[in-house]
């Protein structure tokens, strides 16, 4: 009996073994790769060309509305000096005519805010965009299962953000003709 139970424990350990062992071999041959998206938007060029395109098309107004904001506060430093002086009906007024002049500033900065949002995020797609054809690319290029882009840890071994920001600045020059179309 104490043989049979020895053989049929022989038996059942070993396709134990080898399910145990599989997954290690095939954890060996499945390759995962890491890329950053935060330093891919700081770093890779497209992403610096589309922050400064979006700073020159929104300098003028901006510079326009912060003079509209200092000459706002200095108009109303200006009522809050002389207020005590004025008349009753003088105060009301230029008080009525600061409130509409912030409600139009307000609104000139919200709407600014706004288009700059907008605009941001058009901008930013297009780099994300152009950022995932090169990550499907190396990923493929260089044989990777899965790339994440989230992770609470990865080693660093596993980062190819470099890669990717080196094939993203040098995908600018090839590709920029093709974006016009």
């Amino acid at each position: 009996m104490k043989h049979l139970i020895r053989a049929a424990a022989g038996a059942f350990l070993i396709p134990a073994f080898a399910l145990v062992a599989a997954p290690a071999q095939a954890q060996e041959s499945f390759r995962i790769g890491f890329v950053n998206p935060d330093r891919v938007l700081r770093e890779a060029q497209p992403a610096k060309t589309a922050q400064a395109k979006l700073e020159a098309e929104f300098l003028k107004r901006e510079k326009d509305l912060t003079a509209q904001g200092e000459a706002l506060k200095s108009v109303s430093e200006k009522f809050e000096r002389e207020a005590p002086t004025l008349s009753e009906s003088q105060r009301v007024s230029r008080q009525r005519a600061l409130v509409d002049q912030d409600r139009d500033f307000q609104r000139k900065r919200r709407e600014f805010q706004e288009d700059l949002n907008a605009r941001k995020n058009e901008e930013l797609q297009q780099v994300y965009e152009r950022a995932n054809r090169v990550v499907k690319q190396v990923a493929e290029a260089e044989k990777y299962d899965a790339i994440l882009q989230e992770a609470i840890y990865i080693n660093p071994k596993h980062d190819i953000t470099d890669k990717v920001i080196k094939a993203l600045n040098a995908s600018v020059g090839s590709s920029a003709p093709a974006a016009g179309k």
